[in-house]
């Protein structure tokens, strides 16, 4: 769309929100009337979101921002089910007590973006198991079934994906897409929601919501998705090598946060900043312009920026204060991850490939093998040449620390419990 007239359908296009969209004129129409009603769905699978689920967060984000009201729905009744997109096995059932205690953890993540209560453009959190978790599945069938034909349901990449390579999708998964179409259905009846929205490997289920809610009530819903995001080394988005950046601080330090976004790559630093700050587009594009070592302060722009809006600005700084420490005055920062390894241990002595393995710095005593051999490895900011060395009590440094290092990048302070 050329010229949208709302600020958040022209927000979102130039900062490379938008990937598809339904009706670009009739949702440009509803969000500049405001506030508009739009949702997006999260699944409760784990205590925390990632990385990974930003891109959605940070357009509720401006979804509010821009005037108009988010709407959080968990997934509770559909995690009981699981999504098949993009899947290629079966999701672990959950328990209900499971299911609870991650709704819990993922809502401390949505109030660090969003503003909730009870106003017109105040987020809301619903969770689709109380109106799932009651229907009468003969009713279910009858009323909302007959709108969906086996045909059209088995041209749907989800589905296709696991019949052409002959992995088995249960009638329940079958079932998550007719789910999720009556969730926004559901949605619209109860607080008048207009739009759903979702990754683009959510545009099928997004238009069966659409189709459903037309041919039900007669309403007029809309639907928009956002890319699957990519680094520019074709890495997936909040997944490293050393596992997912989770969106919990008890999960991943602050940080080691900041240090994901630091680490980001040289082609990469513009569009993270559009799509992962709040910072003007302007200043992004002076950022974005700079070149050779100057896009580090670009990068640490992104890191601060990124870390407030999780952490909180106090978190960022000790964050940017524990790098500099750690790699411009060659000091040990306390705030640098810590594993503590018991006393006993250490006495005793542990092989270096334990040590490693312990601290996270590698997943096998294999990857520890080959990261001693490459030279990465360091202890105590020395390089470590033998992988049957033996980590004691005497390696202790002045700070009571051991310093064990992989690569440049990656730093932790092992301390005897």
């Amino acid at each position: 769309m050329a010229n949208p007239k709302s600020d958040f359908l022209r927000i979102v296009t130039e900062r490379g929100f938008v990937h598809q969209c339904t009706d670009a004129d009739g949702i440009d129409a509803e969000t500049a009337k405001g506030p508009m009603p739009a949702y997006i769905g999260f699944d409760a699978t784990a205590t925390s979101l990632h990385a990974g689920s930003l891109l959605p967060i940070m357009l509720l984000r401006w979804l509010q921002k821009t005037g108009n009201k988010p709407i959080v729905l968990m997934g509770g009744g559909t995690t009981r089910v699981g999504d098949p997109s993009g899947k290629d096995e079966s999701r672990k059932l959950l328990t209900d007590e499971q299911i609870a205690d991650n709704i819990a953890g993922i809502k401390r993540v949505f109030a660090k973006f969003l503003t909730f209560g009870d106003g017109p453009t105040d987020a809301v959190m619903v969770n689709n198991d109380d109106w799932l978790r009651g229907l009468n599945y003969i009713d279910f069938l009858r009323d909302i079934g007959r709108h969906f034909t086996i045909n059209r349901m088995l041209s749907f990449d989800s589905v296709k994906l696991r019949l052409d390579r002959e992995q088995p999708l249960t009638f329940l998964e079958f079932n998550y897409m007719i789910l999720q179409a009556y969730d926004f259905m559901e949605l619209n009846k109860r607080v008048g929601c207009k739009m759903q929205m979702g990754g683009s490997d959510q545009w099928g289920n997004i238009v069966n919501g659409i189709e459903l809610t037309r041919r039900v009530s007669g309403n007029e819903v809309f639907g928009l998705t956002v890319p699957l995001l990519t680094t520019s080394g074709g890495a997936k988005m909040g997944k490293t090598a050393s596992g997912a950046i989770w969106l919990d601080g008890d999960q991943l330090s602050p940080y080691d946060y900041w240090q994901f976004w630091r680490n980001t790559d040289d082609a990469d630093v513009g569009r993270f900043l559009r799509l992962f700050t709040d910072m003007d587009i302007a200043e992004i594009a002076k950022l974005e312009a700079l070149e050779g070592s100057e896009i580090n302060e670009a990068k640490k722009i992104l890191a601060h920026e990124a870390t407030s809006l999780l952490h909180g600005a106090a978190a960022a700084e000790a964050a940017a204060e524990t790098a500099r420490k750690t790699f411009d005055a060659g000091q040990i920062a306390n705030d640098l991850p810590t594993v503590e390894i018991p006393r006993g241990d250490l006495e005793a002595g542990i092989g270096i490939l334990d040590i490693l393995n312990r601290a996270g710095l590698a997943a096998s005593n294999g990857e520890a093998r080959r990261l001693i051999k490459n030279g990465g490895a360091r202890l105590n900011d020395e390089k470590i040449a033998s992988d049957s060395m033996t980590v004691t009590l005497s390696d202790l440094m002045d700070e009571g620390v051991i310093k064990l290092s992989s690569g440049k990048k990656r730093h932790i302070l092992v301390r005897p419990a």
